[in-house]
C-alpha cells in the first residue's frame, strides 16, 4: 500500500501526506453533514460523544468540534471506518488490524481561533497498548492562512508528555510542543504547516507533536478525523478515560465491537455491526 520511502517518510517524520485519498464526491457527501450534525439534527437518534459546539449556545471564535460523529451520522461513519482508513494506518504502524478509538469532525469556520499542540497518545492511558495512528482528511483546500494542522517532524521519537495543556482556543497553541521541547533539551525544531486540497489525508503517529493555528482566511476548514488502534486493543484492567470507559463492562478488559469496531485486519475479517452502522 505504501513503498519504501513513503514508510521511510512515515517513520522519521511521524507524519506522511497522501493526495486524493478521497474522491471530490466522497467530499462532497462528507462537507454537507456538517451543518446538521452541528445543529444536532442527528440521522441515527444517538448523540456523538461528545458535542462541544452547538449554534445559537457557543461562541462563534471557537473552533467546532464533534467526537464519534460516526454513532450519529451513516455519512460520517462510511468515511471513518472506511477499510482504507483502517489498513493505511495499520500498516504503517506494523499492526494486524486496526480499530477505531475515536473520531473527530471539526469545523474551523473564518476567524476561529487555535487548537492547541498535543500528542495523541497522551490521551490514551485507559487501553492497552495505548497508542493511536491518526488519519486526518482535508475537506477544503487549506492553506498557511486558514489554520491548517501542523506537525513538528520528528517528534514522534519523543516520549509521551504526561503534563495537559489547553486545547480550545489556547493563547500560546505552540505551549505543549515548547513545554516538551525544553524538558528534553531540545533547542531546534521545525514546525510543518500543511497545505492541502479537499481529499488530501495526512497519517500520524500518535506521539507526533500537532496542532492548529487561528483561521485568518475568509473561507472555512473542515475535515474529519479517525484515531485508530490496534485491532487488539484493550481496555486497561484500571486506568479509566473519562468518557470512554463508560464502555468498559464491569471486570471485563474486551473491547466491545459495537462501540469499537474493527475496520480492517489482515485476515479480511470487519466487525459485522459495520453493514449496519455504515447504512449499506
Amino acid at each position: 500500500m505504501f513503498d519504501v520511502d513513503q514508510f521511510a517518510s512515515f517513520n522519521n517524520d511521524g507524519y506522511l501526506i497522501v493526495r486524493g485519498f478521497l474522491s471530490s464526491e466522497q467530499v462532497d457527501r462528507v462537507r454537507a453533514r456538517f451543518d446538521p450534525l452541528f445543529r444536532g439534527e442527528f440521522e441515527t437518534g444517538l448523540q456523538p460523544d461528545e458535542w462541544n459546539w452547538r449554534f445559537g449556545r457557543s461562541e462563534a471564535s471557537l473552533t467546532r468540534q464533534i467526537c464519534n460523529g460516526w454513532k450519529a451520522d451513516r455519512t460520517i461513519a462510511r468515511c471513518v471506518l472506511s477499510e482504507n482508513v483502517g489498513r493505511a494506518c495499520a500498516t504503517l504502524m506494523g499492526w494486524t488490524g486496526a480499530r477505531i478509538n475515536q473520531d473527530n469532525v471539526i469545523w474551523k469556520p473564518p476567524g476561529a481561533r487555535s487548537l492547541g499542540f498535543h500528542q495523541d497518545d497522551a490521551y490514551q492511558q485507559w487501553v492497552v497498548p495505548p497508542s493511536v495512528a491518526t488519519c486526518w482528511i482535508a475537506l477544503d483546500r487549506t492553506r498557511k492562512t486558514s489554520g491548517t494542522i501542523e506537525y513538528a517532524p520528528g517528534s514522534n521519537w519523543w516520549p509521551v508528555e504526561d503534563r495537559k495543556f489547553d486545547f480550545h482556543a489556547p493563547q500560546d497553541y505552540h505551549e505543549g510542543l515548547k513545554y516538551a521541547a525544553e524538558r528534553l533539551g531540545i533547542k531546534t525544531y521545525q514546525v510543518i504547516q500543511i497545505e492541502a486540497q479537499p481529499g488530501d489525508a495526512v497519517f500520524h503517529h500518535g506521539k507526533t507533536w500537532h496542532g492548529s493555528g487561528p483561521n485568518n482566511s475568509d473561507s472555512p476548514r473542515r475535515s474529519v478525523v479517525a484515531h485508530c488502534m490496534t485491532s487488539e486493543s484493550r481496555f486497561h484492567p484500571r486506568n479509566t478515560g473519562a468518557i470512554y470507559s463508560r464502555y468498559k463492562r464491569h471486570e471485563d478488559t474486551e473491547m466491545d465491537e459495537s462501540f469499537f469496531p474493527i475496520i480492517y485486519r489482515e485476515d479480511g475479517y470487519r466487525s459485522a455491526c459495520l453493514d449496519h452502522v455504515c447504512g449499506r
